[in-house]
């Protein structure tokens, strides 16, 4: 009976030892010897990690650095790609990079975006990177914010570029329909402009030339001296004309001169509007109102010459244009006192003209000269 633990006890080591399982647990722990690692494996694990490396320099047209740029290097046949930000100089580069074909695409604002060519590295290789500059986006897209009074300006100067038959100057058509108001400024040099055109001086002259055929106002006389006395009157009546119509008055009253071109709609409606502006036009508040230059619609070079009635020596006015033969009532004096009013009385509607002029006949005891022109009108 006393010896059975003891023969327990040896069968029970016998097992143990026999076992490597369990005889390496009794053991203990502590490092075991490394495996054997097939030759054929240890070189993938090198070359994922990498020892190739590339440089390079993102630079614009001019050649100067572009900092801030993306750029991505992609190899071929591998998914995913490494980014780097240039720096202030323009560098970049990448380490570690398996041996294979890579490309570079770049990208920054303001510019187009590239993409270089395919290059090859090689373990171990510091390669640079194709030279190349990146131009500017053709659709870089510009916010330009301009004043109304630069707006209108620029569109002015496109209508002075305007003429009929590429001759006669068409400065106060308007083709665009929501153009910018006019400021007074704008107003008196498109004026000013119109008057000093070639046209205006050949017009003036060809004018002139025709009264002294027709002997028109026989008191400027004839001949050169004749001519050029025509030829300044005309002037004068254009120069005022254009002022006063295109330029005072529409900045008095706050108007556009201008004609704006409608180009849509039928024949019907295009031709009403072109009637409607001759007596509405455009406010600078975009609101359409009575032309106050109406009364200068009628040019004084489309004046008639036609028998008016002649004044009394009290209120006679003596025309712009003297006569041939000046009534004997009318003084020197106050012919030369009243001439230069003659202009400014000239351009009232004519019903406001025949009005005056009925008054005037009723008050004359003489006979009306051929020469003098009314005060209300020409005509």
């Amino acid at each position: 009976m006393r010896s059975f633990p003891s023969r327990t006890a040896v069968a029970l080591f016998t097992i143990l030892c026999s076992n490597p399982v369990l005889g390496q647990s009794l053991i203990g722990p502590g490092p075991l010897p490394d495996a054997p690692i097939p030759a054929g494996q240890a070189a993938p694990a090198a070359e994922a990690q990498g020892t190739a490396q590339v440089a390079g320099v993102v630079l614009d047209a001019r050649g100067s650095a572009v900092p801030g740029a993306d750029v991505a290097l992609a190899a071929s046949g591998r998914l995913g790609e490494r980014t780097a930000t240039s720096a202030a100089d323009g560098s970049f580069s990448f380490t570690g990079l398996p041996s294979g074909e890579y490309r570079l695409i770049v990208a920054a604002p303001g510019f187009g975006a590239f993409t270089s060519a395919t290059f090859t590295l090689r373990p171990g290789e510091s390669a640079t990177a194709p030279r190349f500059a990146l131009t500017i986006s053709t659709t870089t897209s510009v916010n330009v914010f301009a004043t109304p009074d630069q707006v209108a300006t620029a569109q002015v100067h496109e209508e002075e570029q305007q003429r009929v038959f590429a001759v006669f100057p068409n400065f106060y058509t308007s083709y665009i329909w929501n153009a910018a108001p006019l400021p007074a400024g704008q107003k008196y040099k498109l004026a000013l402009r119109a008057l000093v055109d070639p046209v205006q001086f050949l017009t003036v002259a060809g004018t002139a030339g025709a009264e002294q055929i027709a002997n028109t106002y026989p008191g400027y006389g004839s001949g050169l001296q004749g001519y050029g006395k025509r030829y300044a009157a005309g002037m004068a009546d254009a120069t005022t004309s254009r002022l006063v119509g295109s330029a005072i008055l529409p900045s008095l009253f706050h108007q556009d001169p201008r004609y704006f071109y409608q180009g849509t709609g039928d024949g019907r409606s295009r031709a009403w509007h072109a009637v409607n502006s001759t007596f509405v036009t455009r406010g600078e508040t975009a609101r359409t109102s009575l032309i106050s230059r109406t009364c200068w619609a009628a040019s004084p070079q489309r004046r008639s010459p036609m028998p008016i009635t002649q004044l009394p020596a009290a209120a006679s006015v003596s025309p712009s244009k003297p006569s041939a033969s000046p009534s004997p009532a009318t003084s020197p004096a106050t012919s030369s006192a009243n001439s230069s009013f003659a202009g400014w009385f000239h351009p009232f509607p004519r019903s406001r003209t025949a009005s005056i002029r009925r008054r005037l006949r009723a008050r004359s005891k003489t006979k009306p000269h051929p020469a003098t022109r009314s005060v209300a009108g020409w005509g």
